[in-house]
């Protein structure tokens, strides 16, 4: 049995995520300590009382989805003795790549929830809001969305942002250019393409600036060794060196997120058999099982989830 640890992005907060891990484990409650000490304010209230409109705010959800990962993490290994190194290689979707780098001990988690609030608050800058769109192309191949995409490109900047499975790729830019995108789609007879609510167009050249406030912030961030290889979004494979990774970390802002290969390279080339999803909700899970016959994610999400995840471990060992 081999293991990937994954580590989920944004769209997977809820109110109340983490909250029974915080109260069962001391660890847990720590991690959510420190992240309210890093960023200054209770984001751990926010977190389990909501209200759900201000947690979904960029800069709000994307530590506070970090901040929920590594509770399980931390309550994994504090309850059942299951630390990262039971993984053959960790991986986040987006802002779950800074997830999948602090559970490996690459960032701190001072570091990370810092980095996460800045990286949210700069994205959410980058494009003055109603001028940037996102879309997502479902039941088509990636070659069909690229002509769409070329076909939108008259319109402004558009590109694939997100490849996420077979039949779901998500496109971003500049709103007028996604649009025409999106009826090149649908006159190509892809079965659906709709825009997304979204507040900011992730991962496409519009987020240069914030790309530009990562790079200056991660010059002096510290990134060590992390303990077990991390796949990332940009490159699709293993990397464990900390320069490459702090490159990676800037290029991803407006590079595409290749979740798809990510899964692919984890299952074929990685050997990976068996995925956990620690963090909030079944996102990734649900795409597994789309992506590779067989595959299948287990969420780590209670308290009786991680127990029954520790036992099969053992089991299997």
């Amino acid at each position: 049995m081999a293991l990937a640890i994954i580590f989920p992005g944004q769209g997977s907060q809820a109110v109340g995520m983490g909250r029974e891990l915080a109260e069962a484990f001391p660890a847990a409650r720590a991690v959510y300590e420190a992240v309210d000490e890093a960023l200054g304010e209770r984001l751990s209230a926010l977190i389990w009382d909501g209200p759900i409109e201000t947690l979904t705010l960029t800069q709000n959800a994307q530590p506070a989805l970090m901040a929920t990962s590594l509770a399980v993490m931390a309550a994994l290994k504090e309850g059942f003795g299951v630390d990262v190194t039971a993984a053959k290689c960790v991986a986040g979707h987006s802002l779950g790549e800074y997830s999948a780098l602090a559970a490996a001990g690459a960032l701190s988690v001072h570091d990370a929830a810092k980095l996460l609030r800045l990286r949210g608050l700069s994205m959410q800058k980058a494009v003055p809001v109603g001028e940037g769109a996102m879309a997502a192309i479902l039941g088509a191949e990636e070659a069909q969305v690229q002509k769409a995409v070329e076909v939108g490109s008259a319109a402004g900047v558009v590109q694939i942002a997100n490849d996420n499975a077979p039949g779901q790729i998500v496109i971003s830019g500049a709103k007028a250019a996604v649009e025409v995108a999106i009826e090149a789609a649908k006159a190509d007879g892809i079965r659906k393409a709709m825009l997304l609510p979204v507040s900011a167009p992730f991962h496409c050249a519009l987020m240069q600036p914030a790309a530009d406030a990562m790079a200056e912030a991660l010059k002096t961030a510290t990134i060590n060794t992390p303990k077990v290889p991390v796949v990332t979004n940009v490159s699709a494979g293993l990397v464990t060196d900390p320069e490459t990774i702090r490159a990676q970390l800037v290029e991803q802002v407006t590079g595409r997120v290749r979740w798809r290969e990510s899964v692919i390279f984890m299952a074929g080339e990685g050997g990976i058999d068996r995925f956990a999803e620690a963090g909030a909700g079944k996102v990734l899970s649900g795409m597994l099982k789309r992506t590779v016959d067989g595959a299948e994610g287990t969420p780590l999400n209670t308290p009786a989830d991680l127990e029954t995840f520790a036992v099969s471990l053992k089991g299997n060992g």
